[in-house]
């Protein structure tokens, strides 16, 4: 069983705390770690629901706000739908996924969940005016 730790950078050079997830498999694929991260967060978001989303990617009819997605109307968020955006957006180069030193490109790539692993979310940022 192995403990990952979640981090968010931005290109622009923020980085977030991080938080733990506890993992039973000694080995995933970098589908199934997003897969896994995204029903963590909307579970925990569906549980206290405020006002705010903090997630990996932006939920359907949600505006962007400093510290996350405001809801327009407040409902449960669908993990199942959050996570496919997910999936589409690693796939449209929407974030990129780093363990230690080495980029996941693929969904099926796999990493070993050995102690004190630290896979870091890395948001791409547009640049203005380009």
């Amino acid at each position: 069983m192995g403990i990952v730790t979640f981090v968010d950078e931005t290109t622009s050079g923020s980085r977030s705390d991080g938080w733990a997830l506890e993992i039973a498999e000694e080995r995933v694929d970098a589908g199934e770690l997003i897969r896994r991260r995204v029903f963590q967060e909307v579970a925990e978001y569906n549980a206290r629901t405020p006002a705010v989303f903090q997630g990996l990617v932006q939920p359907q009819n949600t505006e962007r706000v400093l510290n996350g997605y405001a809801l327009r109307t407040p409902r449960r968020i669908d993990p199942e739908a959050q996570t496919e955006l997910a999936l589409k957006a690693f796939a449209g180069n929407g974030f990129l996924l780093l363990v230690g030193d080495r980029q996941l490109t693929e969904l099926d790539d796999e990493i070993e969940l050995v102690p004190g692993v630290e896979v870091t979310f890395l948001k791409l940022v547009a640049l203005v005016g380009g």
